[in-house]
């Protein structure tokens, strides 16, 4: 039996503050995200299964990354959770609605790591997650492989 590896790729729009960080990326800013998600199973030789050799219909996949990500991040402000992410919270909440809370400094890397937990436990039993890619530029980006994180 063939092993297939799928990718699909969703964009997003998303806007971070890096507290405490000594460049110039210390200011608000945003970026245009480009996220690649490659999972990797066996096509269904299932004759009876409408989805009969696919290893995953790519709409389900999008389904899936759409709720667990692209639906809360597009077009948010992503905060740390710290005392001073609560006082800017609390600041814009009276103006902006899409505030996103995170427990970690919302790096490239970071962002990348939470969006695979996000997926792992999210996907159906029959496919894995192989590797995720987050482009926070057209020049700049991170990858996450399975086989690093097992």
């Amino acid at each position: 039996m063939a092993t297939i590896r799928l990718t699909k790729e969703f964009t997003f729009e998303a806007a971070h503050s890096l507290e405490g960080y000594d460049g110039a990326c210390r200011e608000i800013h945003g970026h245009s995200y480009r996220l690649m998600v490659t999972v990797k199973g066996e096509p269904s030789q299932d004759s009876y299964d409408p989805k009969q050799g696919m290893v995953m219909d790519f709409g389900l996949l999008k389904r899936i990354v759409g709720e667990q990500i692209v639906s809360q991040f597009d077009h948010s402000f992503i905060v740390r959770r710290t005392q001073q992410g609560l006082v800017l919270r609390d600041m814009l909440s009276e103006h902006y609605s899409n505030l996103v809370m995170v427990d970690y400094q919302p790096t490239c890397e970071n962002l990348l790591a939470d969006f695979a937990e996000r997926l792992l436990e999210s996907l159906p039993d029959e496919v894995e997650l192989y590797s995720l890619r987050l482009h926070e530029t057209a020049t700049s980006y991170a990858e996450w492989y399975a086989e690093d994180n097992l």
